[in-house]
């Protein structure tokens, strides 16, 4: 009984996050405008979502129902359970390269487990608040990972671009170099012309969603490019015959059934080399919705709530594996449709899973002439989109730390792989601001009036004093400085202008306090307020340091004037 009364303590004591989904909050004020517009965005979302679940599905090395259903189930909860009004979840193309990864290494099974344990992860980095703490990740290493994990899906679909023969395309960037090479004199010029039209006919489509113009360039830009090339190269391939792989010559087509619940037969042996893979998968995940919420956010004058959408994102990458589906996530290219096409609330997501789900109950067969070349159009425009490669025109302009981050995130992610990248990356960026920091720390001698003996002296600390600072105050706190012929019997530490002093730089001015007093010298500190001064008070310093704790530099003066007086003292009774 005492252990659960003390369980239930510190868990009433722990900053906990609110389960609170933005879902029921918008109910409040909901009404049949609301439902219109959101509908008409549902469906557009839908159309707009169908081909990417699918080339998302066989980017990532599963069948393409697994991308539809992922953006079924996930998307329906995300938008349920989540804390932004228009998000829209479902399969990424930052998770094909990690995807695609752990399914080459440990199987889909391993996949399906990964994907349960990055949801869990989510839902407890939103349950304690870590939501708000994503933002403190330099925005040099997503950049960096971002456009490598785009030239990562670009060399992957370059198979059914050209349409090689390829039986498994490897998972790192030297084997597909190598195996694209080694396969180039199977290139198949039907399936490449496929792929290059629809690429064109993708990237020169009609874009927004403006009322202005003709009527015709209005209805074609509410008619997505992906769901065209789609319709096209059906047809084309359909009528003509062209030999070129499809959705069913490969996978067999789309079964016209709701995905059934089945439980991952777990490999405890490989749970436990999944654990670093799960990692990634959440803090990838966590970084893209919370980005693509800020981006909802710029768009809406709204505010997405973190530490909920973690949760939601967390709930839906549980769920979604036992009904087949792949690790999701927010999606900003659907959510930015999603936004222009008018939604009103989460009952647009909700849609857009619904109209995904007719779909594959009324034209699932339809899908099996769908060529894998289009499919690779599509998903090498996704990563052309995703990719923020005027970043590297610009690094001219930027600091070197900046410059060195990015680049190395981005190499890494493109040779080994994103865990690698964001380690380092945060282990370079780190580097570099502890250097900055250093730089902006000054230790100098303060100039005192005229009338003040020169048996004391004063220091002017500026900036932070932390570890990877202290040596700064080294020459100042040396012990054997008090032992040479004229030095100082009173030492002022002026810290008006220090920000912060971490625990090393605490414990260097604790022993130089020491040192000082078994010679009868003595500190004092002024200006101390804020973090400093709470860092004095928790060390105790302030009841050793007692009126030598003082406001300012005029009160260190005229302090100082009084220790000396007082040390005289001493020295006359010890004699």
């Amino acid at each position: 009984m005492f252990l659960k009364e003390q369980a239930g303590e510190l868990l009433h004591r722990l900053p906990l996050a609110r389960f609170s989904p933005v879902f029921f909050q918008s109910l409040r004020s909901y009404d049949k405008r609301h439902l219109t517009r959101d509908i008409s965005a549902g469906l557009t979302v839908g159309m707009v979502a169908l081909p990417l679940a699918m080339a998302f599905g066989i980017a990532s090395g599963v069948p393409p129902e697994a991308g539809l259903y992922t953006a079924i189930i996930a998307g329906f909860l995300i938008s349920l359970l989540g804390g932004c009004r228009v998000q829209i979840g479902g399969p990424a193309g930052a998770f094909v390269v990690i995807i695609y990864g752990i399914i080459a290494q440990y199987g889909v099974e391993s996949l399906m487990l990964a994907t349960i344990g990055s949801g869990i992860i989510l839902f407890l980095m939103g349950l304690f608040k870590i939501g708000g703490f994503i933002k403190f990740i330099p925005i040099s290493i997503v950049i960096g990972f971002t456009n490598g994990i785009a030239v990562m899906i670009g060399l992957q679909q370059v198979k059914d671009f050209l349409g090689l023969s390829i039986a498994k395309m490897p998972a790192d960037f030297f084997g597909m170099i190598g195996a694209l090479l080694s396969h180039i004199q199977t290139f198949n010029p039907w399936a490449f012309g496929i792929a290059l039209a629809s690429f064109l006919i993708v990237f020169f489509w009609p874009k927004g969603y403006s009322m202005s113009g003709p009527q015709w360039k209005r209805w074609l830009a509410h008619l997505p490019g992906t769901v065209v090339v789609l319709v096209l190269s059906t047809l084309v391939v359909s009528l003509f015959g062209l030999p070129v792989e499809t959705i069913g010559s490969k996978f067999g087509g789309i079964p016209q059934s709701l995905p059934s619940f089945s439980i991952p037969d777990v490999d405890w042996a490989n749970a436990k080399q999944l654990l670093g893979s799960m990692l990634t998968l959440a803090v990838l995940g966590s970084i893209e919705s919370l980005l693509c919420a800020r981006v909802a956010d710029t768009m809406t004058d709204d505010r997405h709530d973190p530490n909920q959408e973690l949760m939601g994102q967390g709930i839906a990458n549980f769920v979604a594996p036992f009904f087949g589906g792949i690790p999701a996530t927010g999606t900003i290219a659907r959510t930015v449709t999603n936004i222009k096409s008018g939604a009103a609330s989460p009952i647009s997501g909700m849609v857009h899973a619904l109209t995904l789900l007719v779909v594959i109950l009324a034209a699932a067969p339809l899908a099996s002439n769908i060529p894998l070349s289009a499919l690779a159009a599509i998903l090498v425009f996704v990563a052309w989109n995703m990719g923020n490669w005027r970043e590297f025109l610009r690094l001219r302009q930027m600091t070197l730390s900046y410059k060195a981050t990015l680049i190395v995130t981005f190499l890494l992610t493109v040779i080994f792989d994103l865990t690698v990248a964001v380690e380092v990356g945060l282990v370079v960026a780190c580097i570099f601001f502890l250097y900055r920091m250093n730089n902006i720390t000054v230790v100098e001698p303060a100039t005192l009036p005229f009338d003040i003996p020169e048996t004391v002296e004063a220091w002017h600390i500026k900036g932070a004093l932390f570890f990877g600072s202290i040596s700064k105050l080294e020459h100042v706190t040396d012990p054997a400085r008090l032992t040479a012929p004229g030095a100082a019997r009173v030492v002022v530490l002026d810290f008006t202008d220090l920000i912060n002093i971490d625990n090393s730089a605490m414990d260097q001015i604790e022993s130089f306090v020491r040192a000082l007093h078994r010679r009868t010298h003595e500190l004092i500190i002024a200006g101390a307020s804020g973090h400093p001064l709470r860092q004095l008070e928790r060390t105790g310093i302030t009841k050793e340091l007692g009126p030598n704790l003082v406001p300012d530099m005029e009160f260190a003066m005229a302090r100082a004037k009084q220790v000396l007086l007082e040390l005289d003292e001493k020295e006359k009774a010890r004699r």
